[in-house]
């Protein structure tokens, strides 16, 4: 097993391409501490990778929240010791509206949670790795932070931050054996991105999204944590400071 004792903190587990991903480091041997604001989702993954034979832990975080945040941290190397991968998922996709009607609170929250939430997360994930002197980081951003996204300012904005912030974080610690990439994803089919309900905003957008795709499909959530599990392994060792587009041809 790739990942077979190794202690891997995934935010946003509880569901989408964070579960998918949870569950594929616990199949290759991972200690999985599997966060998310919703303890329900987050507690039904734990039990899911425990009665698949792996071995985790949740432990609730509210990524807006720098307390929380730490307390995630501190709770896992009380827990394991240590930090070998973060992926750092959690995220919300806000509203579909131009830039002049955007909601000045909507924009605020998407913000918090993409972009703030990110950078608490990968400051106390540093400060772990650097003590231990090594670690690996993968960051959720998306297409979004590649190019535009009409009627997704917010998200879009959000997304680019997240991708500015990672290439600036692989460059101050490639000397410290830390990597850091961003995991850049296509419409995925997740809760977060549900083409039924698309629909019912804007009938056919899901259709001429899908089309937009060389590959005329969306992607699903194991394609993403397949890419995810690359980045956080020795395949990828010369590998930092990337966005990796995952997405069918689209950025091509």
């Amino acid at each position: 097993m790739e990942f077979k004792n190794k202690v891997v903190l995934i935010t946003g587990a509880g569901s989408g391409i964070g579960l998918t991903t949870a569950l594929a480091f616990a199949k290759e041997g991972a200690k999985v501490v599997v966060s998310d604001i919703n303890e329900k989702s987050g507690l039904a993954a734990v039990s899911q990778i425990n009665a698949e034979g792996g071995e985790a832990i949740f432990v609730k975080c509210d990524v807006t929240q720098y307390e929380d945040v730490k307390n995630l941290i501190e709770t896992a190397v009380l827990t394991y010791e240590r930090i070998d991968v973060a992926m750092n998922n959690a995220g919300i996709g806000g509203e579909y509206q131009r830039t002049a009607e955007a909601s000045h609170s909507v924009f605020d929250k998407v913000m918090q949670i993409n972009c703030n939430g990110v950078f608490y997360c990968m400051q106390e994930e540093i400060k772990v790795m650097q003590q231990q002197g090594s670690g690996v980081i993968i960051n959720t951003a998306s297409i979004a932070g590649l190019r535009a996204l009409p009627n997704s300012l917010a998200y879009v904005a959000s997304k680019h931050a997240v991708v500015g912030m990672t290439k600036t974080a692989a460059k101050e610690y490639a000397t410290k054996n830390i990597r850091v990439n961003a995991l850049c994803p296509v419409f995925t089919v997740t809760p977060l991105f549900d083409p039924e309900a698309m629909d019912q905003m804007k009938a056919g957008i899901s259709e001429r999204l899908k089309q937009g795709i060389p590959m005329k499909r969306f992607s699903t959530t194991h394609e993403m944590a397949d890419a995810t599990l690359w980045l956080a392994s020795d395949r990828a060792s010369f590998v930092t400071g990337i966005a990796l587009p995952v997405d069918g041809g689209l950025t091509a």
